[in-house]
């Protein structure tokens, strides 16, 4: 029978959480994910599996007696140790069928990280491990990483996406507010704008622009399946508050004239 506690390299009498322990340590120098090799990674788990069950590890330490003796009838030999485990292994598999190796987590990012994508390394549990985040995914979104949560388990991540002050996503489109000097909107004019990645863009502002006012910058927006969206930026106006008097009195005349 394989000893167990030699592969964990435990006492007999080393508790459920040394047992946890020993098991955590040796799993991240050995996994696979890691450079480790897989049969020995195998060993540790299976060791674990046992060890790490308390009613397992009990068996384990006190196995069922053989008996080997024909029956009153003549009958051949039954090995019942050897039907137990059989009988035992075919319902293990039926449970690990019912009951797959998934682990679950939460990742809360920002709407630069849904731009970009890329690779993270985030904490599960006791060790770290790497993703790539999926450019454009969405709030709620969940994506499943194969074999490298805990245990060799698969690992699926549900993504949560920050809100943002200046930001307000529209599906693949980003809408953000730019403040207008009044004068600029009445005779046009350029002004600068930043996207979501803080470069900086020279817009076009027309003539007679009104406050709202959406201008539309295409491919400027978030990835999507059919291409990127666009940026919308929307016009505030900005009233000067030192006009002078006798511009006041024009737009006063001219006000009555149209009234």
């Amino acid at each position: 029978m394989i000893d167990y506690y030699s592969t964990l390299g435990v006492a007999k009498t080393a508790s459920q959480d040394e047992i946890k322990r020993a098991f955590r340590k040796l799993a991240s120098q050995h996994h696979p994910d890691k450079g480790g090799d897989t049969a020995r990674f195998q060993e540790i788990q299976a060791a674990y599996d046992t060890l790490g069950d308390s009613a397992k590890r009990q068996q384990y330490d006190n196995p069922r007696p053989q008996f080997n003796n024909f029956n009153h009838a003549g009958g051949p030999q039954f090995d019942f140790d050897t039907i137990f485990n059989v009988f035992g292994a075919q319902f293990g598999q039926r449970q690990q069928r019912q009951q797959p190796a998934v682990s679950r987590a939460n990742l809360t990012i920002t709407l630069a990280d849904v731009a970009t994508g890329g690779k993270r390394t985030i904490g599960i549990g006791a060790s770290t491990v790497e993703i790539e985040i999926p450019a454009g995914i969405n709030d709620g979104d969940n994506v499943q990483y194969r074999g490298i949560g805990p245990h060799g388990s698969d690992l699926v991540i549900t993504y949560r996406i920050a809100p943002s002050p200046t930001w307000q996503r529209q599906g693949s489109n980003l809408l953000t507010e730019h403040a207008v000097n009044i004068w600029d909107l009445i005779l046009g004019s350029e002004t600068i704008v930043k996207d979501l990645l803080g470069n900086e863009i020279t817009i076009l502002v027309p003539k007679g622009t009104q406050p709202g006012a959406k201008l539309r910058l295409r491919g400027r927006g978030l990835p999507g399946r059919t291409g990127p969206g666009d940026m919308l930026v929307q016009i505030q106006a900005v009233i000067p508050s030192d006009i002078p008097q006798d511009l006041l009195d024009m737009i006063e005349q001219k006000r009555t004239i149209t009234t």
